[in-house]
């Protein structure tokens, strides 16, 4: 069995279902399973810039919910220490951009992800890739 296609060690749904900043953008956590997660948002008015287009930040916390579901999908409270975004397309309103994670490597205590955000026609909007540190806590216990 694949890495991605084992489930989840903890309950991501409930996870997602506290995070009211991503819930207030309109994202959505979409699957999850063992150190993977997959996030969407459909782009309204409210996401564009003074270019009118999607704004950074919006495509940047779409990634960023993805990364931090899926490496915190497997027990341990995990938080993002590192993060690297390369934009390489515009998204307007209509458009519905998809955040997927992937685990790419793990070690006792890290953990580095590749995310990739493509709009709904399958092209590639931006690519981030993160490092998470893995506590000792359960994932979702408060600090």
């Amino acid at each position: 069995m694949k890495l991605e296609d084992r489930p989840a060690a903890v309950d991501v749904a409930a996870l997602a279902a506290r995070d009211s900043f991503t819930r207030d953008l309109g994202i959505e956590l979409i699957e999850a399973s063992f150190g993977r997660a997959v996030c969407r948002v459909d782009i309204e008015g409210r996401h564009v810039n003074f270019n009118g287009v999607a704004h950074g930040g919006l495509t940047f916390t779409l990634a960023d919910a993805a990364f931090g579901y899926a490496c915190n999908s497997q027990g341990a409270m995990s938080a993002g220490i590192d993060a690297h975004i390369v934009y390489s397309l515009a998204a307007r309103v209509g458009d519905m951009l998809t955040a997927t994670a992937v685990e790419v490597a793990r070690s006792a205590r890290l953990s580095t992800y590749r995310i990739d955000i493509v709009r709904q026609d399958g092209k590639l909007v931006a690519a981030m890739t993160g490092t998470a540190y893995i506590s000792d806590k359960p994932a979702g216990a408060a600090t």
